[in-house]
């Protein structure tokens, strides 16, 4: 096995536990070492630090997976592993009340690089960087033994993989290959998921406790769901009482399944309404017309990418919210979600304050939003806090 030595100094996130080793922390390594293969890490006197996969191609350099040096990375590694992040979400899956769930969520589950999700009969394994690449027909078994299941599809379509310099793939892996819609509860709902096409693996898990949060606004409640995808907040919505929904989305397809999927609840349609088209547009329309409403639902796509990105993002999402301030009616509910992990909470908390400003209105904060419990974050690792949010009541 290749070790690699770090620089002076550049030992304490190491000892701290975090998973990452960025190139510019590396004083020497082996030439012969080979890119995806597991490596040993010392510090500059040549003392073990931990073990990890290797990508040069990467910024992050280093990927670690154990901190124990007695502990090899071999197949029993990998079960183990597994075997725990699935274990540690046994208390969640139950048959006719949640069958839609993250088993694997990546570094934060001490297995950096894959992402693998739960849809009933089905399972979807995203492999994000070339150390699980490697291993994926192994990964893959292990699932497949552990996980009774009848097939698993890989969704690896996603543009961090072009840093590991991996091209996207999607495609059966083992067993079967899903239908073009997949059912799957959640919370004692029903939901038609698109394992194959759709965002992410299909559907947004890590919204699922925000969406139980909303039951406690809707009732009673003219709702605006923008950003709607295929329909998960409307669901919540109108099952709690909601007087009427207004999901807007720029794609027809994903409006299509949110009405099927209002439907596949048992909930009237006569109360949905459907709106092909930019979310940023249609609030100035609204408010063009003097239209308003009581509870308003923005749960964005991702904004940054980058660093570069921040201040356009922040730029974009005081705009949705200055604007659905507007629209809203006195004692009104703002759910603001942004799944931007570059944008910090600190600082989307500080950019809903400006559109409060701007807007002038009185907001009241009454609870913060995180991403659903099978979503955790390691606290070593703080970037894998990504989704963030605030319900806000406008006085």
């Amino acid at each position: 096995m290749s070790t690699i030595t770090l620089k002076p100094g550049k030992d304490k996130p190491v000892l701290n536990r975090h998973p990452w080793i960025f190139s510019g922390a590396i004083a020497r390594m082996p030439s012969d070492a080979v890119d995806g293969q597991v490596v040993d890490v010392t510090d500059a006197k040549g003392r073990f630090l931990a073990r990890g996969y290797l990508n040069r191609r990467s910024q992050i350099t280093v990927r670690l997976l154990s901190w124990t040096e007695e502990e090899p990375i071999d197949g029993a590694f990998w079960r183990r592993r597994l075997q725990s992040s699935i274990d540690r979400r046994s208390s969640l899956l139950r048959p006719g009340e949640t069958t839609g769930c993250r088993l694997v969520n990546a570094e934060s589950d001490l297995l950096p690089g894959l992402i693998v999700d739960s849809y009933g009969d089905y399972l979807v394994l995203q492999s994000l960087t070339l150390g699980i690449e490697r291993v994926k027909p192994e990964l893959t078994s292990i699932l497949a033994e552990l996980v009774p299941c009848r097939g698993i599809y890989e969704r690896s379509d996603v543009e961090v993989r072009k840093k590991e310099g991996l091209s996207q793939t999607t495609g059966i892996l083992h067993g079967e290959s899903p239908p073009s819609l997949v059912e799957t509860w959640e919370n004692g709902r029903r939901f038609l998921v698109d394992v194959r096409n759709g965002q992410k693996t299909g559907f947004y898990l890590d919204q699922r406790d925000n969406r139980a949060r909303l039951t406690a606004y809707s009732a009673g409640r003219s709702v605006l769901n923008a950003f709607a995808y295929t329909g998960g907040f409307a669901v919540y919505a109108h099952a709690a009482g909601a007087s009427s929904v207004t999901n807007v989305d720029t794609s027809a397809d994903a409006l299509a399944l949110a009405r099927r999927n209002v439907a596949l609840n048992g909930l009237p349609d006569d109360l949905e309404e459907y709106v092909v088209g930019d979310v940023f547009s249609v609030l100035r329309q609204y408010r063009a017309e003097g239209r308003t409403f009581d509870l308003i639902v923005l749960d964005p796509p991702k904004f940054a990418n980058s660093q570069s990105q921040v201040a356009a993002a922040a730029r974009g999402y005081k705009d949705i919210n200055w604007l659905s301030m507007q629209l809203l009616r006195p004692g009104g509910i703002l759910f603001s979600l942004s799944c931007s992990g570059l944008v910090a909470p600190d600082l989307f908390q500080k950019i809903l304050f400006g559109a409060s400003i701007d807007a002038r209105r009185d907001l009241q904060i009454l609870c913060k939003l995180s991403q659903a419990v099978d979503h955790p974050i390691l606290l070593n690792f703080p970037e894998g806090e990504y989704l963030k949010g605030l319900v806000c009541r406008v006085l």
